[in-house]
């Protein structure tokens, strides 16, 4: 792997990553590591949290890893994570909010209780979330933000009503979060990843291979064959990517929507 920012990039900086036990999260949390800084990870696994806190340690001895585990649909949840944060880790300078779920189907087949769940996490949750990050880090005068947003925030396809509304929504809420923000020094952008060759990509490939009645290994196939690159994304290509909009190399990226696509989303 080639690495590219210097061990101190994020060096007294203290990132909070929620959905780190999710394959974009949890590289994201070994890239600020290596970055230098300290890191809070969250998510509703302990032992998977845990684990990847040990995989920290083995990046660097001197790695300032803290668990919570938090439910973030909950209030208390994300008010005692922000709070263990600040108390454990220091001042909160750098917000990654990438917990998100797959969900939903066409239209006619939507049942209300899935679109709700969606919703739930992947827009209410972030946005209650970095409410509570945020009054700190105006405090502050500083800080970043990266929304794990989506190519399906961006624009819609087959039977993805609820993820697609849900990252819209998120694409949306970066825009207008980051006109308030940069106000105060405090720097929001999204990431907007096509196919990831994480867990919840390959369950939308296989979802997808199952609706038109194609294999896994065929959908797959049609995948890369769609994708000018001819890959998926890597989670740490994603990862690397939020750590750059996280650094003060991004110092005048603001509001952007950043594409992560292999070439298949241009404009």
């Amino acid at each position: 792997m080639t690495q590219i920012f210097a061990k101190d990039a994020l060096e007294k900086q203290h990132i909070v990553i929620t959905g780190a036990t999710g394959g974009i999260g949890y590289e994201t949390a070994k890239e600020a590591v290596r970055s230098g800084s300290r890191v809070t990870i969250t998510g509703r696994k302990e032992e998977k949290l845990e684990a990847l806190k040990d995989e920290c340690i083995q990046i660097s001895k001197q790695a300032d890893v803290l668990v919570v585990t938090a439910d973030l649909n909950k209030p208390e949840d994300r008010k005692r994570l922000v709070t263990e944060a600040n108390q454990k880790n220091g001042d909160i300078t750098g917000l990654v909010n990438s917990a998100g779920i797959m969900g939903g189907g066409s239209l006619d087949q939507l049942k209300e209780e899935d679109l709700r769940k969606v919703m739930e996490l992947n827009y209410f949750s972030t946005v209650l979330l970095t409410q509570e990050v945020y009054h700190y880090m105006k405090q502050l005068n500083k800080g970043a933000i990266v929304n794990l947003s989506s190519l399906s925030g961006l624009r819609g396809t087959h039977s993805n009503t609820a993820y697609s509304a849900s990252k819209f929504a998120v694409t949306g809420f970066t825009q207008s979060l980051a006109v308030e923000a940069i106000e105060h020094n405090i720097r929001v952008n999204a990431v907007c990843p096509g196919y990831v060759d994480t867990e919840m990509g390959q369950q939308a490939i296989k979802g997808k291979g199952e609706r038109e009645g194609r294999s896994y290994e065929e959908q797959l196939k049609l995948a890369k064959e769609g994708i000018p690159s001819g890959k998926l994304s890597t989670p740490q290509e994603v990862a690397r990517t939020i750590i750059y909009l996280l650094t003060d190399a991004a110092e005048n990226i603001v509001g952007e929507s950043l594409k992560i696509s292999g070439g298949s989303v241009m404009r």
